[in-house]
């Protein structure tokens, strides 16, 4: 089947680019497997006029309002190779063949998270990466800092403004005497010695020596990692603290012609705002291009 333009990725960027695809009453193809970065989280806040409202509700509201737009196709499922053609682009699934003269990579990244023990259950619970996102809820509570590099200084040297901190150094980096100065100064305190595990409805840490400390939330920079299909078409990636994302313009051009990215995979850091804007620059920018 042949579309005007392909998006990879059915989330905030990808729907919002589809928005005004759609407007433009362009034919778009928006393949999603429905895996949110944020699935794990109940409630979204700092996002203007959606604040504390679950996620997942945002989605599902979007994605009805856009069945209105009978040039929008979505699938549920996931691209699996991506290549040139003469014409534009081909997007290979599990089971079928797409074909669009504008491709729109919205696919979002996926958190590699700290291996320690009841992390994972409580991601997007209790503990965090964006205090924008979630510092806020708690109350102005013990926070702790997960260290998992010396990035980890960015999150403690910010977080006291939600709540007295701990920066958890957790054997991932020797603090240096600038270092130790900078978290004197913002009244943060550092915690030496292994993070064994993470327990209790209050995330609770307890370190090597057997000492436990408990938090009203816990922050820690996970290591984020795209899908393979920026690779696969050759568009120039750039490395963050976090891990690549793919290289942009200000109209979320990619460095291949006819590609655009949006989204937390071609940002350092995001947010639902953000990546809003984003799908809407690379949305209207492939639309234009279209054009001119």
């Amino acid at each position: 089947m042949h579309f005007d333009v392909i998006i990879i990725g059915g989330s905030f960027a990808g729907l919002s680019a589809a928005l005004q695809l759609g407007r433009a009453r362009r034919t778009v193809l928006v393949i999603d497997a429905g895996q949110r970065r944020n699935r794990f989280a109940s409630v979204a806040h700092g996002f203007l006029g959606r604040d504390g409202v679950a996620p997942g509700e945002i989605i599902a509201e979007a994605t009805s309002q856009l069945t209105r737009y009978v040039t929008v196709t979505t699938l549920k499922g996931s691209a699996s190779k991506a290549e040139r053609t003469e014409e534009g682009f081909c997007i290979e699934t599990h089971d079928d063949t797409f074909h669009g003269k504008r491709l729109i990579l919205a696919g979002g990244v996926v958190d590699i998270l700290p291996d320690i023990p009841g992390l994972a259950d409580r991601w997007g619970s209790s503990i965090f990466h964006c205090p924008y996102c979630h510092g806020y809820e708690l109350e102005r509570g013990l926070v702790g800092v997960l260290a998992t590099s010396a990035i980890s200084m960015h999150h403690a040297l910010m977080l006291p403004d939600w709540g007295p901190t701990t920066l958890l150094v957790n054997d991932s980096f020797v603090p240096d005497e600038t270092q130790l100065s900078a978290l004197a100064r913002r009244g943060v305190s550092a915690e030496e010695g292994r993070v064994r595990r993470i327990f209790g409805e209050r995330p609770t840490v307890e370190l090597a020596n057997g000492r436990t400390i408990e938090f009203a939330g816990i922050f820690t920079a996970s290591r984020t990692m795209g899908g393979p299909l920026a690779e696969q078409l050759g568009c120039e990636l750039k490395d963050g603290p976090l891990g690549k994302f793919i290289g942009v313009d200000e109209q979320q051009q990619t460095s291949v012609p006819g590609v655009f990215a949006c989204g937390d995979v071609a940002r350092a850091a995001g947010s639902i705002a953000l990546a809003v804007s984003n799908g809407t620059m690379a949305g209207v920018a492939a639309h234009r291009s279209l054009i001119f």
